[in-house]
């Protein structure tokens, strides 16, 4: 199936490992040209550097923190110039710290906002502009189950991820006019590093071992498993290809059916 992204260039925030990276590997697959980002440097080119090889298609990479505004700027400005533009830009950004509310302090709160909010907002400011002159455009934010349904001890994320959406919802609804689609995807338990430290703090905090939490939370998917990146991946890449066309301003989970609401 042709999914009309030959040569269009992607943007992918936190790209180096898990989700972000193997979101970066589908669109290299794809035959866009890709602009990744992460904060380790050492990992995210070597990253670059694979896909590049694998997929023999142009990588523009930089090592920088998504919380930087001045950052974000000069990495959008770098890929456009490099590229001639930009189509696709996926945000995303390593969760909050797994605590309850009384043991988060304010500072999490700022982290957890700056990270998982703000940084939306800034990349959000920067291709918009980008994707208006083209008439075309794909934004998609990467969050989490959390969106739709509160997951215990994650409740920077529970709340700072609906902020998320309810900035889909306004970008859809302002900028579909310029032929500019929002979207959000929200991850459910997915074998990421992510999911190991969520892991690790529940086995501790229960007495069980972190093998325990693995299977408690495959148990309770329907389809019996944890999710693996490429299976979100695959979800970003077609929001962001002609195959989706028409849909804008969703949260679309991808999370072996484990949200039990309607």
């Amino acid at each position: 199936m042709d999914l009309g992204l030959k040569n269009k260039v992607a943007l992918v925030a936190a790209s180096s490992q898990g989700i972000g990276r193997a979101t970066a590997e589908c669109f290299a697959a794809e035959g866009c040209r890709v602009a990744m980002c992460a904060r380790n440097q050492q990992t995210l080119h070597s990253a670059a550097e694979k896909i590049r090889k694998q997929h023999n298609t142009e990588v523009f990479a930089e090592a920088f923190d998504v919380t930087d505004p001045a950052a974000v700027s000069h990495f959008v400005a770098a890929a456009a110039g490099n590229f001639g533009g930009v189509d696709i830009c996926v945000t995303n950004a390593g969760g909050p710290p797994a605590k309850g509310f009384l043991a988060c302090t304010l500072e999490d709160w700022r982290r957890a906002l700056e990270a998982n909010f703000l940084s939306t907002i800034y990349f959000a400011r920067e291709v918009i502009p980008h994707m208006q002159r083209k008439r075309w455009g794909r934004f998609i934010t990467l969050t989490s189950i959390t969106t739709k349904q509160p997951v215990a001890d994650l409740v920077l994320s529970n709340a700072v991820r609906a902020a998320v959406v309810g900035l889909v919802k306004s970008l859809a609804n302002e900028f579909g006019k310029d032929g500019i689609l929002v979207n959000n995807v929200g991850p459910g338990f997915t074998a990421t590093d992510r999911l190991r430290e969520l892991a690790k703090s529940r086995a501790q905090a229960s007495g069980k071992s972190e093998q325990d939490m693995f299977e408690a939370w495959a148990a309770d998917a329907p389809l019996k498993r944890l999710g693996e990146p490429r299976e979100v991946a695959d979800t970003v890449v077609w929001l962001a290809s002609d195959r989706a066309s028409y849909i804008t301003g969703q949260t679309v989970l991808v999370d072996g059916g484990i949200y039990k609401g309607l």
